[in-house]
């Protein structure tokens, strides 16, 4: 297989840890410094990650030019938006419509790259990611409730904030690419330093923000600090997977494939819980893997 699947796979995979982490975090912590969190406790991991690839790739370190900074550093502020939002979901009873909302992400990636950043798909593509959007909606139960939100209830809320994290992490991951091919360096180095330099930035955002907001989520943070070093070790593993397959490939490909992140959630809930599996579930299920299938066959 080529590299970016392996990376995207690992990234997939620690994500669906990670987000069953700061799910739980989340009744502890406000929204912002549960976001902090996979910030501050994933840094000095980045950090080594970097200094062993330099080494590793025995490449030195590429000046960091103005589309770089540029493209890097709208990506700080639109992943920041987009985790604080699929935080904030967490909040709401219609968690399941949230997070699946947030998974549109995919779907999003495709539209937003061919609208902005010409990277268009081939129709197998464009299939692949619509069978897999379409297949977790029905593991996820997706039910929409027009009245509600036309009433602007909760309901309503958490529909908005899941869309809202799918479009803010889909635009990062647009960016992501484009920062790190502005480097013209080893790919696997680029990946890195634009890991580094965006969970740097995004550490220093959090912490002053949350000082301002609320100085005592500080406390909170150490308080908790296994829960929140299992949440900054998850998710700087599953950055390293992102932020790799995004240099190597189309970011569209790479969410598309990514779709697997929820049949593993599901298949680890179920493991644990032991519940039973629904026909729809089952079709979903099918779908996702299908969608797979298509993108690494035919697209």
């Amino acid at each position: 297989m080529e590299t970016w699947i392996y990376f995207t796979l690992l990234a997939a995979t620690m994500q669906a840890v990670r987000t069953a982490g700061q799910k739980q975090l989340s009744g502890k912590l406000n929204a912002m410094a549960t976001t902090a969190v996979r910030y501050v406790y994933a840094l000095p991991f980045a950090w080594a990650y970097l200094w062993w690839m330099l080494d590793f790739r025995d490449v030195a370190v590429p000046t960091l030019n103005n589309d770089f900074l540029v493209y890097a550093l709208i990506a700080c502020v639109t992943q920041i938006i987009g985790t604080v939002c699929l935080v904030a979901a967490f909040r709401y009873k219609n968690f399941a419509v949230a997070t699946s909302l947030a998974k549109t992400e995919a779907i999003q990636v495709a539209i937003v790259g061919a609208l902005l950043f010409a990277a268009p798909l081939s129709f197998m593509g464009w299939f692949s990611v619509v069978v897999g959007v379409a297949g977790v909606f029905l593991v996820s139960k997706v039910k929409f409730n027009f009245r509600n939100a036309l009433s602007g209830s909760d309901a309503m809320t958490g529909l908005s904030f899941g869309l809202g994290a799918g479009l803010g992490l889909a635009i990062t991951t647009l960016l992501i690419r484009e920062s790190s091919l502005a480097l013209h360096t080893d790919l696997m180095v680029s990946a890195a330093i634009t890991l580094v330099f965006m969970i740097t930035v995004q550490t220093v955002i959090s912490v002053l923000y949350v000082s301002f907001q609320d100085r005592a989520q500080l406390g909170l943070m150490l308080k908790h600090w296994r829960l929140c070093l299992f949440v900054g070790v998850t998710s700087v593993l599953g950055s390293i997977g992102w932020f790799t397959a995004a240099t190597f490939q189309t970011a569209a490909y790479v969410k598309a494939l990514g779709q697997v992140e929820f049949f593993i959630t599901l298949a680890l809930t179920y493991r644990l819980f032991k519940e039973k599996i629904t026909a729809i579930e089952y079709l979903g299920m099918f779908l996702i893997v299908l969608s797979v299938v298509i993108l690494l066959l035919w697209a």
